[in-house]
């Protein structure tokens, strides 16, 4: 469990100095120029990512059962992921409406992933992992918001072509990964 906090410390500490210390990163990026910032945030957060894999990876090895939540909740969760690789996908293609109405889907991509596992999951590493991004994601979304309102940040309106693209994207990827990639990388397979 130690090696899993470790990762959450590191890649949601490096994901969060905006949030909470966004004068000293103007600082630091002032101090040591634009790209050698990118590139420590970028090894801090691989970093951080390879010990949330490897610690997770741990963790499931010495399960402690928290909760055990009903069959259905699983199924639930499905819908939940579904909802959150639209999202995700909004952040990424231009022009729709989830993006010109949230500013940041991909935060609320992660707060609906993360929700989800919750409620479909009940080990004490679930917890631990899927409640720090639950945490952190609306933090995030809330410091982002705010800055866009004092910014006064208005970003470009959505089209049916956009949201078509969008909400494509994400059921593809969805389906991919529901499918295929989370039983080939995480071991379980989420919708048997």
């Amino acid at each position: 469990m130690a090696v899993l906090i470790l990762g959450l410390v590191l890649f949601l500490g490096a994901h969060s100095v905006r949030i909470f210390a966004n004068d000293w990163r103007r600082r630091q990026i002032e101090r040591m120029g634009e790209m050698r910032w990118k590139a420590l945030y970028s090894l801090t957060s691989a970093a951080g990512l390879v010990l949330l894999v490897w610690g997770f990876g741990l963790a499931r090895h010495q399960p402690v059962l928290l909760y055990t939540p009903p069959l259905w909740l699983r199924h639930l969760n499905a819908l939940f992921t579904l909802v959150a690789f639209v999202l995700v996908a909004a952040a990424y293609v231009p022009g729709n409406h989830l993006k010109a109405k949230l500013g940041h889907p991909m935060l609320a991509g992660v707060k609906t992933w993360a929700f989800g596992h919750l409620l479909a999951t009940g080990m004490l590493h679930d917890v631990v992992f899927f409640g720090a991004f639950l945490l952190w994601s609306g933090v995030d979304f809330i410091t982002c918001r705010r800055r866009d309102r004092a910014a006064g940040v208005v970003y470009p309106a959505g089209s049916f072509k956009g949201d078509l693209l969008t909400v494509l994207a994400g059921v593809v990827g969805w389906l991919l990964f529901a499918f295929w990639l989370h039983g080939w990388l995480i071991g379980v397979s989420p919708l048997v």
